[in-house]
């Protein structure tokens, strides 16, 4: 199963051809699950350019499979101590979302397919991170 991140949506949505568009389609065309979490939810009705943008992306998006963190608080202290890791590894992580998008792949054994170098980046230290 993968979780996919706003960087790879907001190409697809504009029909930018690149890898990572290339890996959501072939998860799409061959029924690969995948779904999203509420940050990237947020994040891309965040983008939108209109009232009738941000609707068509609410209807759209809202038939998604949403995953989320399964331990509450110590979801996020875990992504605080990833962070943490992260920076003592000389990775400057630039989003403290991106850590808990992590955080929500991690909990749930799915794969990130992003399109962002931090994951990467991140992916080198928590190496538990599974990119798709």
């Amino acid at each position: 199963m993968v979780l996919v991140d706003t960087s790879v949506l907001i190409d697809f949505f504009k029909g930018t051809e690149n890898k990572r568009v290339d890996k959501l389609n072939d998860a799409i065309s061959n029924k690969i699950p995948f779904g999203i979490c509420n940050l990237v939810y947020m994040e891309l009705l965040q983008g939108a350019r209109s009232e009738k943008e941000y609707r068509l992306l609410q209807k759209y998006l809202g038939t998604h499979r949403f995953y989320d963190v399964k331990h509450g608080l110590k979801s996020y202290e875990i992504a605080a101590m990833n962070y943490f890791i992260c920076r003592k590894n000389g990775i400057t992580v630039r989003s403290s979302i991106d850590m808990v998008i992590v955080q929500i792949a991690l909990e749930n054994n799915l794969y990130l397919l992003h399109n962002d170098s931090d994951y990467s980046n991140i992916a080198k230290v928590i190496t538990e991170l599974k990119e798709y």
